[in-house]
């Protein structure tokens, strides 16, 4: 059998254990032994294990991550998330859908400290569902709203999604979290547009709340002001040269416990599960990361994506019937697979192809996110819908369904809108180096 040959064996192979519920970390390092033992015998594949956790694990660049997830969990014990809700609740609040409005303004919020979509959404379904069921919202969109908006924590920086994806390209994790930020706030505004287009068209689905007074407006803006500096201080950073990531990550990190000590929420309890969670999560994601890079070295030995890359080039497609091809084939994956998983997975795979059809990394990571983010909202799996109806149980996950509908759309216009205008995600990028 030729190398070729046991890549795509070994890939069937993966799907198999993945299908029957193996950790996907664990899956893709068992496969990636197997089919290297296959290529260069059992002891070059033993050599690779021994070397692999070590040297993917003790990375500088890595340290990323676990800054950037406890930076959200300080935010969110500090209370910021729910800051941001109630600073767009009073000035947004008394239009129709307001809510709904200051949900997803307080989903790019919460966003812009965290980078996860499932704290978003499980966040603001806890801060925002009972006040749209105070006022009569109709709860397909204030579901979907929330789900939807949940999925804004990884498009718009930081987003843990997009530094796992410039760590398995070589990329340059700031330019890529920096690409972020236009598309974060186009889909955003596009967010906003659906829901005042629906309540303008039938009103009942979601009634406007009393309009807050100046002062109460103010008073939200004083206490809401934290999400901002947060942002400024660590996408600032990265821009302007200032610091790395991973600086401006672990300076994000400290501002956030500085506001939980300024506030006065700093318990014992609350210190040691940030970082339990933070720990936790860490685990999870540097297993895959290790069983990705015992995978990919397998991919290489065998030859799979150059081969395939040389293949799909060869095809008498147009480059940009390729990309609708490759989207379309993530928009199936995330129908079934965890966002995590489907990075780790795909994108050894697919980026020699991207890159051999001349399409720029960066544009293309801003590109997946958004397919991810349908992912997120889309049944079977759908994430976010499954974390929000934990959340509202009384909720069919049939009305939460329904009520991303639109805003599934809104995803769809806001990733066209990228690919034929790809400065949208790549004029900031390319601002940092002069270009």
């Amino acid at each position: 059998m030729s190398p070729v040959g046991a890549g795509i064996i070994g890939l069937g192979i993966l799907f198999l254990l993945l299908a029957a519920r193996m950790p996907v970390g664990f899956a893709m390092a068992l496969v990636g032994f197997g089919g290297a033992s296959f290529i260069i015998g059992v002891d070059g594949a033993l050599s690779m294990m021994g070397l692999a956790p070590y040297s993917e694990v003790a990375s500088y660049t890595l340290s990323v991550i676990p800054l950037f997830l406890l930076m959200g969990q300080f935010a969110f014990k500090a209370g910021l998330s729910a800051d941001g809700y109630y600073l767009a609740h009073r000035w947004v609040g008394h239009l129709p859908g307001g809510i709904a409005l200051a949900t997803v303004g307080g989903c790019a919020g919460f966003a812009a400290v965290s980078g996860s979509s499932l704290a978003a959404a499980a966040t603001m379904g806890k801060v925002a569902l009972p006040e749209m069921r105070r006022y009569n919202y109709d709860m397909s969109l204030a579901t979907g709203a929330i789900a939807a908006g949940g999925t804004l924590g990884i498009l718009i920086p930081p987003s843990i999604s997009m530094v796992l994806y410039a760590i398995l390209t070589e990329q340059s994790i700031g330019k890529l979290l920096i690409a972020g930020i236009f598309p974060g706030i186009l889909l955003t505004s596009l967010f906003m547009l659906t829901i005042y287009v629906l309540t303008r068209l039938n009103p009942t689905l979601g009634p406007s709340a009393p309009r807050a007074s100046s002062k109460q407006r103010l008073n939200a803006v004083k206490s809401g002001w934290g999400i901002l500096v947060i942002f400024v201080v660590v996408m600032g950073g990265i821009y302007g040269g200032i610091c790395t990531a991973t600086e401006a990550a672990a300076i994000g990190a400290l501002a956030c416990f500085l506001f939980m000590v300024g506030r006065r929420r700093v318990t014992r309890e609350d210190f040691i599960t940030s970082l339990a969670d933070t720990g936790r999560i860490v685990g999870m994601i540097f297993a895959i990361l290790i069983g990705a890079t015992i995978f990919s070295s397998f991919l290489a030995l065998s030859r799979l994506p150059v081969e395939l890359a040389s293949w799909v080039a060869a095809l008498p497609i147009p480059r940009y019937g390729i990309l609708a091809i490759i989207l379309c084939f993530y928009f199936v994956m995330g129908c079934f697979m965890d966002i995590l998983a489907m990075i780790v997975l795909t994108v050894p795979i697919i980026f020699p192809v991207i890159v051999h059809l001349g399409f720029d990394p960066i544009w293309f990571g801003v590109v997946i996110v958004i397919m991810m983010e349908l992912g997120l909202v889309t049944p079977p799996i759908g994430m976010n819908v499954f974390v929000l109806h934990g959340i509202a149980e009384d909720v069919p996950m049939y009305t939460i369904f329904r009520g991303v509908i639109p805003f599934v759309l809104a995803m769809v216009v806001c990733l066209v809108m990228v690919i034929v205008f790809p400065q949208i995600a790549l004029f900031l990028p390319n601002a940092m180096t002069g270009k």
